[in-house]
């Protein structure tokens, strides 16, 4: 999946941003249980990248339903 940047973020309705999480948390899930299950880290940067996308997305969402 490819980073989401915050302008691509805030671009989004709140559903969208949702399904995104979603899709963030999942793949992020997975990449966890490989790195443990292989006690070897396949790609480091990735996983890092992936919890400030996850961030990324929950601090836009928050903004956007204390706007409301």
């Amino acid at each position: 999946m490819a980073i989401l940047r915050s302008k691509d973020i805030r671009e989004m309705d709140v559903d969208e941003i949702q399904k995104k999480l979603g899709e963030l948390k999942a793949e992020y899930a997975k990449n966890i249980s490989k790195s443990s299950a292989s006690g070897v880290y396949e790609n480091p940067g990735k996983i890092k990248e992936l919890k400030r996308t996850i961030a990324r997305v929950l601090t836009i969402m928050n903004e956007k339903q204390k706007e409301t």
